[in-house]
């Protein structure tokens, strides 16, 4: 990667360090962006990308790894996080991902962008009193079945405890899905116990 990235008359390889102490004794190279392997990582991802920040105040931090889940990139991109790419990239949105992030752009694989784009960006943005700004709506009724996968009951178990069809289930279920940019009940299980009261989610009649 180093040698790719100073084959570019535009970027320059400042430093290339094994862990964030290592990076510490360079900050007087003063880099503009800083490329985070999460795969070589022994702690989270978001903590290291938090770490940098605070350390590299002004930095763009870009994270590297394989497809990660949604909620994990909703949780670096709320870390600070400015870019990701993907470990099977092609050299061209390699380079073009630290030159867009550069330049001050938020980058995304397109891979993950789409639905996932607009959710990362209601549940990054915050207001200044800290509250988010986006707010993904549910039905009642989605609301009720949220609740039930919680629990941990499947479709049919959903069905019975609702008196409706366990088609019917799977069909709000896939809409709750694609409202909340996921992949799996699991996911959405464990959304809602990291939102726990939080405002994001919210009910309409």
């Amino acid at each position: 990667m180093k040698a790719t990235i100073n084959q570019q008359a535009d970027l320059k390889v400042v430093a290339a360090c094994s862990d964030l102490g290592d990076a510490l004794k360079a900050r007087h190279s003063k880099p503009h962006v800083i490329l985070v392997d999460l795969g070589s990582l022994n702690q989270s991802g978001v903590r290291v990308v938090k770490s940098v920040i605070k350390e590299f105040p002004g930095v763009n931090v870009i994270g590297i790894g394989l497809i990660p889940s949604q909620l994990d990139v909703i949780e670096f991109v709320e870390a600070g996080a400015s870019g990701f790419i993907l470990k099977d990239a092609t050299v061209g949105e390699f380079l073009a991902t630290i030159q867009s992030v550069a330049r001050g752009s938020k980058v995304l694989p397109p891979l993950l962008t789409g639905t996932l784009f607009s959710h990362v960006a209601d549940r990054a943005l915050k207001d200044r009193n800290g509250e988010r700004t986006g707010v993904v709506r549910m039905t009642k009724r989605e609301h009720e079945i949220i609740a039930l996968i919680v629990e941990g009951l499947s479709n049919k178990g959903i069905a019975e405890s609702l008196h409706i069809a366990t088609f019917t289930v799977k069909s709000h279920v896939h809409n709750i899905l694609e409202k909340l940019a996921l992949h799996s009940r699991l996911q959405i299980a464990m959304y809602i116990h990291n939102e726990e009261t939080s405002e994001s989610v919210d009910t309409i009649n």
